[in-house]
């Protein structure tokens, strides 16, 4: 039985909000940045100051995998839920608004058109483009219907990982562009006046996005090259959208207090060097900084004391040991090597290491003697920073690329058009061409060109760094809607591939599934809800990697310790809940970058079983 105890333990030098991004906010507020940099914290944590300060707030996530309700630990819907005096919050729901958006889009038809028409067109509405424009199109009701959020002061926006949001923040103008040039009414979500009712309130969405009376966007970024870089990314593209009300946050800054802990040290010291070397596109911004704070950020009184610089909070460790033994990362790649070819995935919250996961894997097979393709399917994609240079000693068996949403939807549309294309009259041949300009064009494509490189690993190792789990889920899920929209737009032709896809997915000798995720709460009961997804479809998770752990580390500074204490109980939770097979990997002085730090990465992995000594030893520094 677990025994916890409480203690005081003194924050890390967080700074307040207050002084800076709610002296004097505007309307709308969003925040975006790379996945597990701490939107939603910092949404969240605004949303509450601007409430407790007077303000009428509705607080929004536009995330497909959402983790606002554990934030808040209040269960939200898709309609204004009350949190605390003058603060609502809310989740659009992008199932619900799918749901919603069909029957708007079918509704007029129904009793006029004959039942097979109405019938094509709720077929047309089956796919996951239409979930995501479903979604966006509440979005936008939000932003530019003033009636919707007329009992609101402001409106905060906890937004999904950056090339997403991105995505999300451009389709007014794709949309207002695709809807002036296209005149014959076919689209890949119904009839093209589902879309032209809303035209009007997609560019005042647009408007509304560049006022920057209105609207900031919050850049969150982490203390560390690559959120720095993506957030720096996003704010260049946010530029060329017209968007250039910006403000940055540097969330979870760390300050050493024990200076004879090594890690603290280097932690400390790799923060410091990150934002030395700002992007030039963050360094005119305007910004904040939040330090790395010991205490969890669940719930409202954690939120408040992040925004009040508190100096002491309450934390609570556990000396409750494992019930079960955890494994060596390096025995899931000896596992994997016996087999000798097959499919690999790592899957996850945002910003947890999938990316750093799926690369050390890959290069340890490619180590030894396996022929490995190792690709993502993000739109934000890290691995070339990752990996670096593959080519040293592996002889071309490492190959390294991803899947270029540009590149496949030229590729594709090509191919239609040679196949479908022939023969037909001059007007079918321009519906056709009007389908594939289309935006939902890219999302098959894309998917095609998973699955296919999915259907490689029959002969070599393909090692697959997947999307954020909401993306992944929706590509998952959508493999028997792509059938339909593909063999529309390929005039019932469908790739092989495709067909297969599902069935490879759910074949444990052909595909190997890690879900990777932090010691921490948020991460852990998101990728929970992962692997329940999963399981409904008929595939089931191979391991669990527990990625970062400062337990594992067995760290000295209080803040890096008071944090350690706190992955007791959630390891146990894994282990108890969620999967008898477990891999604890530590967190590194240096960043696992490059051949070297990723085989580094792999020796470094611990293996800590019921009431063994290297256990216990590390359980004994944290009580």
């Amino acid at each position: 039985m677990s025994r916890h105890r409480k203690g005081l333990v003194a924050v890390a030098d967080a700074r307040s909000f207050l002084s800076g991004l709610l002296s004097d906010p505007p309307r709308f507020l969003f925040f975006t940045g790379k996945g597990g940099v701490g939107k939603t914290t910092t949404a969240a944590a605004t949303a509450v100051a601007l409430a407790d300060q007077g303000a009428r707030v509705l607080l929004v996530s536009t995330d497909p995998a959402s983790n606002l309700d554990e934030v808040l630990a209040v269960a939200l819907g898709s309609s204004p839920s009350p949190v605390i005096d003058r603060l609502d919050a809310m989740n659009i729901d992008p199932v619900a608004a799918a749901a919603s958006y069909r029957e708007r889009v079918v509704g007029p038809y129904r009793g006029v058109l004959p039942q097979s028409a109405v019938a094509s067109i709720e077929e047309q509405l089956s796919g996951a483009c239409t979930v995501e424009i479903a979604a966006f199109d509440e979005f936008t009701s939000l932003l530019a219907d003033p009636t919707a959020t007329s009992a609101y002061d402001h409106v905060v926006f906890d937004t999904a990982p950056t090339g997403h949001t991105l995505r999300m923040l451009s389709l007014p103008g794709a949309w207002s562009e695709f809807l002036e040039t296209n005149e014959l009414g076919a689209t890949c979500i119904g009839p093209l006046a589902g879309l032209s009712n809303q035209e009007e309130r997609y560019r005042a969405a647009v408007t509304t996005l560049a006022d920057g009376k209105q609207t900031l966007l919050v850049l969150v970024a982490r203390p560390d090259v690559i959120a720095l870089n993506e957030a720096a990314r996003a704010a260049r593209e946010l530029g060329s959208l017209g968007i250039d009300n910006q403000r940055l946050v540097l969330n979870g800054v760390f300050h050493v207090k024990d200076r004879e802990d090594p890690l603290a040290m280097a932690l400390s010291l790799r923060s410091q060097q990150a934002l030395d070397q700002l992007p030039a596109p963050l360094q005119a911004l305007a910004r904040d900084e939040v330090g790395l704070v010991p205490f969890s950020l669940v719930g409202l009184d954690g939120l408040r004391a992040l925004v009040a610089d508190a100096q002491q909070v309450s934390s609570t460790s556990s000396d409750t040991t494992h019930a079960q033994e955890t494994i060596d990362l390096s025995a899931l790649v000896d596992d994997l090597s016996e087999r000798g070819h097959g499919l690999v995935l790592t899957m996850g919250k945002g910003g947890v290491g999938k990316t750093t996961m799926a690369a050390a894997i890959a290069v340890e097979l490619a180590r030894r003697g396996h022929v490995v393709e190792l690709t993502t399917t993000d739109p934000a994609d890290h691995l070339g920073a990752v990996v670096g240079d593959q080519d040293d000693g592996f002889d071309g068996r490492l190959r390294v690329g991803r899947i270029d949403p540009a590149v496949v939807t030229n590729a594709y549309a090509q191919e239609v058009l040679s196949r479908a294309g022939e023969g037909l009259q001059a007007d079918a041949l321009e519906v056709l061409k009007e389908d594939l300009r289309s935006p939902c064009t890219e999302e098959i494509a894309v998917f095609k060109e998973f699955a296919r490189i999915v259907g490689q690993a029959n002969d070599h190792f393909v090692v697959l760094d997947t999307a954020p789990t909401g993306h992944t889920i929706l590509l998952l899920d959508s493999a028997e809607s792509y059938h339909r929209d593909v063999t529309r737009q390929s005039a019932g032709s469908v790739d092989p591939a495709v067909r297969q896809l599902l069935g490879r997915l759910q074949d444990p000798q052909y595909t190997s599934i890690f879900i990777v995720a932090l010691g921490e709460a948020t991460p852990v009961h998101e990728a929970g809800a992962l692997q329940r997804d999963l399981l409904r479809a008929g595939i089931t998770p191979t391991a669990w990697i527990i990625n970062q752990s400062l337990l594992a580390a067995g760290v000295t500074d209080p803040v890096l310790r008071a944090r350690a204490d706190q992955e007791v109980p959630i390891l146990n939770e894994v282990q108890q809940d969620l999967s008898q097979h477990v891999a604890l990997v530590p967190m590194l002085a240096d960043p696992p970058t490059g051949v070297d730090g990723l085989v580094r990465l792999l020796e470094h992995s611990v293996s800590l079983g019921v009431n063994t000594p290297a256990y216990n030893s590390l359980l004994s520094n944290h009580r």
